[in-house]
């Protein structure tokens, strides 16, 4: 390989040429250059298309370029935010009412479902014969606090209540996911990065509220407790954020029980996310406090997984979000981060890192210029903690937190120590219970979920295929649109370019390039066989690898005995082939590209899905192709995409799953079964809120009334036979006794693992292409 491709193909990058080796760097070229001339002339092209002279690794080349595709899409989602906002600063009232829509997105898309269960106070957990205080400071006591959420969720944590005298202000004070709520009510520990600003506030009369947030330690290899509740939560529509916003906002329902007393809330690091979420989405919040945290979040894909919002920065960046807070009073501390590497494993790889300080000045004073024109003008203050790396939690965010809580208000100095008047709770037990709680409502959620599919596809009308086609496009833009991500850019013209393979008895190989969309190309190997006659047109598949596969797996190679050539054997019984270079391959290279889809209601189908139409596309234009005869097949991963793209691209007549089909939001949510994506390392699989919505069944309707197939080795891995077949069977009842069209709906079972069978598929393949079996 050459110097400079070997080097790409290494490290994603091309090497930095500096001065001393400039030289080096022009001898280098021009060898490139003369070897790129004679590899094209031995290898030539597809009659109709340019020469393809690319070297290297063509699939490293494809990742870069999404990532750049992406990277850009990223910095241009600020700008492209504006079309959601319908802002009327006329008046407060005005305003609020004007971003109701966007605070319902946010609602939707932090899963800010179902009514919470109203209470009257928190109960004081206390052993039976100790104190009902945990602690006594000089102007208030501690209780070890629990209250009912949603469902059989509760929030526990610490009650800060002054003492002799009427709270002057109600707050919930959150900690961060390292922390406890006995660092912040000043129990233990020793300050250092953050101050214990419950108790500050406690000691200037506030009641304070302090609940156990889910910790971010590794529950297994690389896994964190929060990744592993956000997994299940996220396929199932809900969110790990949601979840502990409603925590607070069940609190602020407690604490607005008196509507002379303000409410604000205070956060660091993970707390300061919390804090600014629930400000956002709750207009009862007079005052916000938000420490450590605040910045573009330009840079999210690279923060822990369990902050993935899907769509989050198609509406709502930082500044945004502290836009909805106005015309009420935002408090940014400008502080030191809880800084961590989450090395990653079987859990995402990411870094929280302390926000740069010009980064959170231009971020705030973005906001303002947000909600510009409001009248009074909002508070929106920044407090630097030294140069914006000190400690949290700093006398003059809490003193402009409190004075914006109740006018003249005044913090109080730091009192002595809260005397402990029992034992504390354990954190690991309480933090055990939160964490259980959360993962059993997961699970209730998983058992209804197939009841709220049937309600969201109950808009579909079987009484003929022609109706049914009918109905289902309401269904299939929304599955594009809200599941699937879709970039509305035209393609480009395809310049296909291409250069011979293989050349076998019976058919002829040629590696093709296809241009998308700048920087974006699909890419693949055309296998045509060798005895069509002039003017006569053949069907084609289209068959597609797994997971780190290529195109090249699919044709041949013994150690990838998976797919039994599948590509090739197509090809000897006389169909045209193209194997398509998907995006999942390179670890974490690729799975990369999925967190920094996700943000902007993307996924990594938003960019195969326009790679297919390319490719289809530029193939019905071949003289040799029968364009209304073309198909899908893939294995595993390439099942996945079985599932995903013939729904979305019309140019697939048929569609085939191999090695993948199953319950799929039971695999993705499930924390009891063997066979779940919970706990192994596909962070990049889970989809937001399929569970309300698509399912395989649902998404083979989506196929409907097009034939599809699938292909099951008893002994496959990826799911057990019954969950195959109960899923299997809501696709049968569709197509067999709804729509009539029995023989268009196919599963072949075969004892053997996760493979390519390769007989009853291709029997169906010839049926439905009416192209004859040798």
């Amino acid at each position: 390989m050459p110097v400079l491709s070997k080097a790409r193909a290494q490290t994603g990058k091309d090497p930095i040429v500096d001065s001393a080796h400039l030289c080096t760097a022009v001898a280098v070229a021009s060898v490139l250059a003369a070897t790129a001339y004679a590899y094209a002339a031995d290898r030539p092209p597809l009659p109709g298309t340019k020469p393809l002279t690319w070297t290297g690794d063509i699939a490293s080349r494809m990742v870069d370029g999404v990532d750049k595709f992406l990277l850009r899409q990223l910095d241009r989602s600020v700008r492209r935010r504006a079309a959601h906002w319908r802002r009327d600063p006329s008046s407060p009232a005005a305003y609020d009412r004007s971003i109701e829509p966007n605070r319902k997105r946010l609602a939707h898309i932090l899963g800010l479902r179902g009514a919470r269960v109203a209470f009257e106070a928190p109960e004081i957990v206390s052993p039976v014969g100790q104190a009902q205080a945990v602690a006594r400071a000089e102007a208030h006591d501690v209780y070890a606090v629990r209250w009912p959420v949603f469902g059989d969720v509760h929030g526990e944590g610490l009650l800060l209540e002054p003492r002799g005298r009427p709270p002057l202000a109600s707050v919930v004070a959150l900690p961060d996911a390292r922390q406890s709520p006995e660092h912040l009510a000043g129990l233990v520990g020793r300050p250092t990065d953050v101050m214990p600003f419950a108790r500050r506030l406690a000691d200037s009369g506030c009641r304070v509220v302090v609940p156990a947030i889910i910790n971010r330690s590794a529950r297994m290899r690389g896994l964190t407790n929060r990744e592993y509740l956000y997994r299940s939560a996220f396929e199932l529509g809900r969110h790990l954020i949601g979840y502990e916003v409603q925590k607070i906002l069940a609190c602020v329902d407690w604490f607005s029980r008196d509507a002379n007393v303000p409410v604000g809330v205070i956060g660091w690091g993970e707390g300061g996310l919390l804090a600014l979420y629930a400000a956002a989405a709750d207009g009862r919040i007079d005052a916000a406090c938000v420490s450590g945290y605040f910045d573009s979040r330009r840079n999210i894909w690279n923060e822990p997984l369990d902050r993935n919002v899907f769509g989050l920065l198609e509406q709502f960046g930082d500044a945004e979000l502290a836009s909805m807070i106005a015309p009420r009073s935002l408090i940014v501390e400008a502080a030191r981060a809880p800084e961590a590497t989450i090395p990653g494993g079987r859990g995402a790889p990411a870094r929280v890192v302390t926000p740069k300080l010009r980064t959170v000045r231009a971020e705030l004073a973005r906001a303002r210029k947000l909600a510009a024109g409001l009248r009074p003008a909002p508070t929106m203050k920044l407090v630097v903690s030294g140069d914006g790396t000190g400690p949290a939690g700093t006398d003059r965010a809490l003193q402009a937190l409190i004075g914006a809580l109740r006018k003249g208000a005044k913090l109080a100095g730091p009192g002595a120590a809260p005397e402990r008047l029992r034992p504390l709770a354990d954190p690991a037990a309480r933090h055990k219970r939160q964490l259980d709680e959360l993962d059993r409502h997961n699970q209730r959620l998983l058992a209804e979920s197939s009841y709220v599919r049937a309600e969201f596809m109950k808009k579909l009308d079987t009484s003929s295929p022609a109706r049914f086609a009918a109905s289902a496009r309401w269904y299939r833009r929304f599955f594009r649109d809200e599941v699937i991500g879709h970039f509305d850019a035209d393609l480009l013209p395809a310049n296909p370019r291409s250069r011979l393979a293989y050349d076998r008895p019976k058919w002829t190989g040629y590696e093709v390039v296809l241009d998308v969309w700048p920087d974006v190309f699909a890419y693949g190997i055309l296998l045509m066989p060798k005895a069509i006659a002039p003017g006569r047109k053949r069907p084609v598949v289209v068959c597609q690898h797994g997971l780190e596969g290529r195109p090249q797996h699919v044709i041949g190679k013994e150690k990838h005995a998976a797919y039994k050539a599948f590509a090739a054997k197509l090809a000897e019984r006389g169909f045209i082939t193209f194997a398509p270079q998907n995006l999942y391959i390179f670890g974490d290279r690729f799975r990369t590209l999925q967190r920094k889809a996700n943000p902007l209601k993307k996924t990594l189908f938003s960019v195969m899905v326009p790679q297919h139409r390319q490719i289809t596309d530029w193939l019905k234009t071949l003289p040799q192709v029968d364009g209304r005869r073309i198909a899908f097949y893939g294995l595993s991963y390439g099942g996945k995409s079985a599932m995903r793209i013939p729904p979305l691209v019309s140019n697939y007549c048929l569609s085939i799953c191999s090695a993948d089909f199953n319950e799929w939001v039971w695999k993705n949510a499930s924390s009891r079964s063997r066979y779940s994506y919970v706990r192994t390392g596909e962070y990049e699989i889970f989809e937001f809120d399929l569970g309300s919505t698509f399912n395989y069944a649902e998404m083979a309707a989506l196929i409907a009334p097009r034939p599809f197939m699938v292909e099951r080795g008893h002994f496959d891995g990826v799911a057990p036979d019954e969950t195959v077949a109960h899923e299997f069977a809501k696709v049968r009842h569709l197509y067999a006794a709804r729509l009539g069209l029995a023989d268009r709906c196919a599963i072949e079972w075969f004892v053997g693992p996760h493979t390519i069978h390769g007989k009853g598929t291709f029997d169906f393949l010839h049926k439905h292409l009416n192209w004859p079996a040798p």
